[in-house]
């Protein structure tokens, strides 16, 4: 059993009352809100583990909510929407969301979620700082600054970068990407990792329809090419 902190945001009783007994029935403890803005207030006051929150919300929106949330939390955020557009998808990981679940959705796919996410987030690990002439990572501060500005990424989009580098110079398969950043419970879900792959080239590529970092490998996965380090010059010979 877990004691894990829930926070569940979605102005219908009845999909709160629903998740309330079942998140606790497995051990979650659970805290409500119907709006936002009682969301954003919880925050401040509870500190949750995990946040499930609804796109559609009254006056502030979920995708505002969420961006706010992120401000003073990394605790995974897991948005509840009936959307399934890719674009609807990329602007709920630009918010800041670590997954999306399109409702109606089954009670046991949102369990294995919750649990991917909170497992996730306990066992992060610092990684060695990733450091070349234009393009930087720093794993510890969760810093990324391409050209030295620093560029926002959303959590998956720095939990799969994270992965291309720990592996760099060697092909990453999507098996192993979505199971290792989305969890166990994935692997065929494709769509998922292009999205976030498209989003991470437009953020940190000089051109991303021709990408020098994150390169497709066919068939296969991705694999993050770091920059060759230039050619020594050779020293000059001594006169004899």
């Amino acid at each position: 059993m877990t004691s894990a902190n829930i926070l569940v945001v979605d102005d219908e009783p009845q999909i709160r009352r629903t998740l309330r007994t079942t998140l606790s029935f497995r051990g979650y403890v659970i805290v409500e809100a119907a709006t936002g803005e009682e969301a954003l207030d919880l925050i401040r006051k509870q500190k949750p583990d995990l946040v499930l929150l609804d796109v559609n919300l009254p006056g502030i929106s979920g995708i505002e909510t969420c961006r706010e949330i992120r401000r003073t939390t990394d605790a995974p955020i897991i948005m509840l929407t009936v959307r399934s557009a890719e674009r609807d998808k990329v602007v709920a990981l630009d918010a800041g969301a670590d997954d999306y679940v399109t409702k109606p959705f089954s009670i046991e796919e949102l369990l294995a979620r919750v649990r991917a996410s909170l497992r996730r987030h306990s066992a992060a690990e610092a990684a060695p700082a990733f450091q070349s002439k234009d393009f930087a990572v720093d794993f510890e501060q969760r810093r990324v600054t391409v050209a030295g500005e620093e560029v926002h990424l959303a959590p998956k989009e720095f939990e799969v970068l994270k992965q291309l580098i720990a592996s760099q110079g060697k092909p990453v398969s999507h098996r192993r990407l979505l199971q290792s950043v989305w969890g166990p419970e994935y692997g065929e879900e494709t769509e998922n990792l292009r999205v976030v792959i498209n989003q991470l080239r437009k953020k940190i590529e000089k051109d991303p329809s021709q990408p020098k970092y994150i390169l497709t490998e066919p068939w296969v996965g991705y694999r993050f090419q770091p920059p060759k380090p230039p050619a020594s010059k050779p020293s000059p010979r001594s006169p004899r």
